[in-house]
């Protein structure tokens, strides 16, 4: 006879919560990285270790994260007018938005390598983002907006005389008043065009000499305005010369409001938190920097910069994905086993490990090519891995936050989780800065401009040669190919850029990572490119070594 049912025990709860993991809060994401912390301190940003320390707990408190979360649950609101009728162009955020910008700005992640530059600064400052866009993305916009217009600015000493000691300030002033009223100031920019995207030589906005010491008055329309609640803007717009770079502050000199007419902010995939806009240029006044007609060559300056934060930034987002994953499988049971110990899942995993130190380590020796660019060899190893940088980690990202998504199930879909956050950040990076083919055809165009910067790749890659019989063969090709670049069909430039970069991070696991991991990704990454689906290690990987490199220590 079937037994009876188990009598119903009344006042009980209808569920008991069991077979869950933890809350992932209250950890320290610069102490729980080793990766990162070994890069710092291989790059010259040893001296860094304590205030990274410091942010690394202020990031991961429980209060933190939850700011990113209310960040991007309420969204900015553009308010165009009053209730009168009279242009505001005002942007409202959530008290969360500005708690996030106040904690980057003041950790100096804004300026800080320009501020007080020393040995290892852009590798210090890079450790902070790559902490920050963990937590919250949209934040890191305004801040890489503003590091990379340092340089750009300093092209005229009367701006960077008034202009830098705001940027250089750690307090952030978030209200909309002159800058000259402000304890501190953020910059943003605005290239692109509705007719024109990435040709930039496309652009219709108007700025004609205005006879008054440099100034200008701009007339035209902007497809995307980054971060249009900063203080001023890097904008390119036609002068009788041609393209041209202005400086274009948000309030007149004589304390009006400028003529930025914010028309619209886009309703994004994601970066929700963050602001951007369509904004129509009504005889706004602006600053000439440099000369007429070489706008766009002084802008690349500042996108190489940018470039350079949204492959940080791509990277932090990797790291955080692989972080959730593992944190995940720690404490989850399935089959009367823990998911890290079950053989599929710790492939997964540790092949999730392997993009995320891969990207960590090439991100860092990026940085920190920044901090030596008084060495030649180092400034035109900059210029190349730049780009390179840009297009494979950016690339990477989407598809390993979609796989560490999975791993978490169906609770990685749902908003509570930080997952689908992650996944719909994902793809920005690779977009903004210049899309994919954008970046590879300027590989392309500096390596035959510069034949100098091969070299210094292939002495790059020449350092881990002998470390690793498949690096050795994959090498010996990669230098055929980069022999005949000059000849390679231009339909195959993403084909050169992702060897090059494959090549470049298995080096820096050769000489710098434990051998299972370096094993690994040779075996996988070296022969035909990143796997279509990861979670391939070949039999023998060190699948639980690696996973346990990866863990929150």
């Amino acid at each position: 006879m079937p037994a009876s049912p188990s009598p119903i025990r009344r006042g009980a709860p209808t569920h008991e919560v069991l077979n869950q993991p933890p809350p992932l809060a209250d950890y320290n994401l610069f102490a729980g990285d080793r990766a990162l912390q070994e890069a710092v301190g291989r790059e010259g940003a040893g001296w860094a270790m304590q205030e990274l320390h410091a942010l690394g707990t202020e990031l991961g408190r429980a209060e933190t994260i939850e700011l990113g979360f209310a960040a991007n649950r309420h969204k900015p609101e553009l308010h165009a007018f009053d209730r009168f009728g009279n242009r505001r162009d005002e942007i409202e955020f959530h008290p969360a938005w500005h708690g996030m910008m106040a904690l980057g700005v003041r950790h100096g992640l804004h300026s800080s390598p320009w501020a007080d530059p020393k040995p290892g600064a852009h590798v210090a400052r890079a450790a902070g983002t790559y902490m920050l866009t963990q937590i919250e993305s949209g934040a890191y916009c305004p801040i890489a907006m503003t590091y990379g217009s340092v340089p750009t600015l300093r092209r005229h000493a009367g701006l960077a005389a008034e202009w830098l000691p705001r940027i250089f300030s750690r307090d952030y002033d978030p209200c909309f008043r002159p800058a000259t009223e402000k304890t501190g100031a953020l910059l943003g920019m605005g290239m692109t065009e509705k007719q024109g995207g990435s040709d930039l030589r496309a652009n219709l906005t108007e700025a004609v000499a205005d006879g008054t010491g440099g100034a200008y008055r701009i007339t035209g329309h902007k497809w995307f305005l980054s971060a249009p609640m900063c203080d001023a803007f890097l904008m390119l717009a036609q002068a009788p010369k041609g393209p041209s770079c202005f400086l274009v502050p948000r309030w007149t000199p004589d304390g009006e409001r400028n003529g930025l007419r914010l028309q619209r902010l886009k309703d994004k995939l994601g970066n929700r938190s963050n602001a951007s806009s369509e904004v129509e240029l009504v005889d706004a006044w602006g600053w000439l920097i440099g000369e007429e007609g070489r706008g766009i060559p002084i802008i690349i300056e500042m996108s190489n910069l940018t470039r350079l934060d949204c492959a940080i930034g791509s990277a932090g987002l990797i790291r955080q994905a692989v972080t959730q994953a593992i944190h995940h499988a720690r404490h989850r049971t399935a089959f009367q086993r823990k998911l890290v110990d079950q053989p599929v899942m710790m492939n997964v995993l540790a092949d999730l490990a392997l993009e995320s130190e891969a990207a960590t380590l090439l991100t860092l020796r990026l940085a920190a090519a920044y901090d030596r660019e008084s060495d030649p060899a180092e400034a035109l190893l900059a210029r190349l891995l730049t780009p390179v940088t840009k297009y494979w980690t950016c690339k990477r990202a989407p598809s390993v936050t979609l796989e560490a998504l999975e791993v978490l199930g169906g609770n990685g879909y749902v908003e509570e989780s930080i997952m689908p956050r992650l996944y719909r950040e994902a793809p920005v990076n690779s977009v903004w800065e210049g899309s994919a083919n954008v970046i590879c055809l300027d590989v392309r165009r500096v390596m035959g401009r510069s034949p100098e910067t091969i070299d210094q790749l292939r002495a790059e890659l020449a350092r881990a040669r002998g470390g690793h019989a498949a690096f050795d063969v994959f090498l010996a090709g990669l230098e055929d190919e980069l022999a005949a670049h000059a000849t390679t069909e231009e339909a195959l430039a993403r084909r050169l850029v992702g060897r090059i970069a494959l090549g470049l991070q298995a080096a820096l696991l050769i000489r710098h990572a434990p051998a299972a991991m370096a094993d690994a990704f040779c075996a996988t990454r070296l022969e035909g490119g990143a796997p279509a689906a990861l979670g391939t290690l070949p039999a023998g990987a060190d699948c639980r070594a690696i996973i346990e490199r990866a863990a929150i220590a």
